[in-house]
């Protein structure tokens, strides 16, 4: 800890959970998990490691457990962010809360940050700090503002911002504050959590904690939050980071309607918009429009084709004049001349589709 900045470190521990199995984005998570697939041309997760390094922490332990390796092949020990990443891997699914306590022995620090490895955010992780500090809190829950909390688990405050209640998913939800999957704990919370057994912490823990009248205060904003646990949401969440509608340390140089990666062929006459991705070595055709696609490395786009909203996976073929809207086109597929898929359609990584073989539309 020689360096010149020590004094505005906080003395905080990062958490990040990625665990999950990322069913609902299958078939692209056949093959990767959910926190390692391109977002904006880097693995999701990097964009939250760049975040929680320029806010100034620095040891970061990941609770891992689906593909477990993978993230450690990656990342390595950190220090390529400047970060000091360490790895706790799950033997049996613990829940939020048991994968906290999970990460006990790794923890340093008196006061420790966790993030859900799904969320896509933009809070001033500082502030979040600052709060949990200032209100001497036990536990300090992220709190964002939604238009719809309906989908959510909702967390209404009292006037000085300390939690009331914790409320599942209703249709007439009290407050538009919503759990943001983003907590400070104090480290002797964490060590009360039961070890050794699935734990929830929304379910269990936080609501214990309310009533033994213990701390427990909101950081509410109205920053920038995604969960990108859907297709939708994914495409969403990747042609906002090229758009520059939400914020990452982890990417440079201008923002604007598309992102090509180096070794990418794009040819003339193609219409790249929307926040699209295009990864690297892969080809778009002539005359092809993408808006918001998000095209994994090495995949080819012929012709004429036409990609909305779609995530296309490594090494996959879209054909000449296929259309492609709302779909999942998983690791290698081929998609013949001319087929249409569309509303939420996934194809199967290897999968071949001859030309003209699914169609929406009467005309041939």
């Amino acid at each position: 800890m020689a360096n010149d900045t020590v004094t505005s470190e906080p003395n905080v521990d990062a958490v990040v959970l990625v665990g999950g199995k990322g069913t609902r984005l299958r078939p692209l998570t056949l093959s990767a998990p959910k926190p390692m697939l391109p977002t904006a041309g880097l693995p999701f997760l990097q964009h939250l490691l760049a975040r929680i390094g320029a806010a100034g922490i620095k040891h970061v332990v990941l609770g891992t457990s689906f593909k477990a390796e993978v993230f450690e092949e990656y990342f390595g020990d950190g220090s390529s962010m400047g970060l000091e990443i360490e790895y706790v891997t799950e033997t049996e699914p613990l829940g939020t809360g048991g994968g906290i306590r999970n990460v006990l022995p790794k923890l340093r620090a008196d006061n420790v940050i966790v993030f859900n490895g799904d969320v896509l955010g933009g809070t001033d992780l500082r502030a979040v700090l600052d709060t949990h500090i200032t209100t001497e809190a036990d536990v300090t829950m992220h709190l964002v503002r939604v238009g719809d909390p309906r989908a959510f688990g909702c967390v209404p405050t009292d006037e000085d911002g300390r939690v009331t209640d914790f409320l599942e998913k209703t249709q007439d939800p009290p407050t538009d504050q919503i759990n943001a999957g983003c907590y400070v704990f104090k480290r002797e919370i964490i060590e009360k959590i039961p070890a050794g057994r699935p734990v929830s912490v929304e379910r269990e823990v936080f609501p214990g904690l309310l009533g033994d009248g213990r701390r427990v205060f909101g950081h509410v904003d109205a920053s920038y939050w995604r969960d990108m646990g859907t297709p939708e949401d994914f495409v969403r969440g990747s042609a906002d980071l090229v758009r520059g509608i939400a914020p990452s340390p982890a990417l440079d140089g201008p923002r604007g309607e598309s992102l090509v990666h180096p070794g990418a062929g794009i040819a003339p006459g193609a219409v790249l918009i929307g926040g699209t991705v295009v990864g690297r070595g892969a080809e778009i055709g002539a005359g092809a429009r993408l808006d918001g696609a998000v095209v994994f490395d090495g995949a080819v786009i012929e012709a004429g084709a036409t990609v909305e909203r779609s995530i296309i996976g490594f090494g996959a073929r879209i054909g000449p004049r296929a259309l492609v809207r709302d779909a999942v086109i998983g690791d290698g597929a081929d998609i013949g001349a001319r087929c249409e898929l569309l509303r939420g359609a996934r194809v199967w990584p290897g999968v071949t589709l001859p030309d003209g073989g699914v169609r929406f539309s009467t005309d041939v």
